[in-house]
């Protein structure tokens, strides 16, 4: 049997947003009407501004021109430990040191979180993965960060992500931009999220079940899964590869689409879009049980 996150793919449509993105309130160099000129111009459907350890809510956004996009509250959980977003905040949370504290109180408070950029940094260790595998009660980790391809370490993460997973941990993949600078930080990572209820409440509801795929190019036009056979088609990938446990390849198309039997003995298996130059898309995990 498979379980899986895209199940009810009909009466909504998928809509591209960021959950990483600063202003001049933290360390980013655009004020936030900026800020959201910038990722409404090209055709962002959602957006979280998330300053270090500043709550950005509908306090600030209602005195802020949207252009229709919907704004998400939350912020970047920052200082005494690794990189936490806070999704969905409906109040702001202390910058714990003991990160599974700042996860329990989040939980208690609304929301959700997932790691930041953790192969960020020279040793490639932002968040160790001891700490990844302890915490408990958090959704995901950013799988790819834009901004950290700029900066010492790498801006993928997906080594961490199925470390994690062959240990038979649920959680989901983000893409995002960490967007700071005018130019060069805005459009490289960002989360196809399907909704049918295109509000704050049903975009954060959809990326906590995981009805998401992630994307820095590559387009995923539709997801089906029939008994054991998986089929994944796209729009411009070039390659797509299924990876099980331990990021073990099982199976490669050289075209825009993917079908595979789901390999029984395996805990799960995700789907790698490739494209042209740095161009690719994530799925989430299609957990197999017998």
């Amino acid at each position: 049997m498979i379980q899986h996150p895209y199940q009810n793919l009909k009466d909504g449509r998928w809509l591209m947003g960021n959950l990483h993105a600063h202003t001049t309130a933290s360390d980013g160099r655009r004020p936030h009407q900026e800020v959201l000129d910038d990722y409404a111009g090209r055709g962002y459907g959602f957006l979280m501004v998330s300053d270090h350890d500043i709550l950005t809510d509908d306090k600030v956004y209602s005195k802020l021109e949207s252009h229709g996009m919907v704004l998400i509250s939350g912020n970047e959980i920052t200082a005494h430990g690794p990189h936490m977003l806070h999704v969905g905040a409906e109040s702001r949370v202390e910058p714990f040191s003991g990160r599974q504290e700042v996860i329990d109180e989040v939980q208690k408070t609304g929301g959700f979180v997932i790691f930041n950029h953790p192969n960020w940094v020279s040793n490639f260790n932002h968040c160790p993965q001891e700490l990844l595998d302890q915490s408990s009660g958090y959704i995901g980790l950013e799988i790819y960060n834009g901004v950290i391809s700029r900066l010492d370490g790498s801006p993928y993460a997906t080594n961490r992500w199925d470390m994690l997973l062959s240990k038979g941990r649920k959680l989901w993949g983000f893409a995002n931009d960490d967007s700071h600078e005018a130019e060069g930080d805005v459009g490289l990572g960002w989360n196809m999220v399907y909704v049918q209820d295109e509000t704050p409440k049903g975009i954060v509801d959809a990326l906590l079940n995981g009805c998401f795929y992630a994307s820095s190019g590559v387009e995923i036009s539709d997801i089906t899964v029939d008994d054991n056979r998986i089929i994944v088609q796209t729009e411009n990938a070039s390659r797509i590869v299924a990876i099980r446990d331990t990021g073990r390849r099982v199976a490669t198309a050289d075209t825009h689409t993917i079908e595979i039997e789901a390999p029984v003995d395996a805990r799960y298996v995700r789907f790698e879009c490739w494209g042209a130059g740095e161009a690719f898309a994530w799925t989430q995990p299609f957990f197999i049980s017998e």
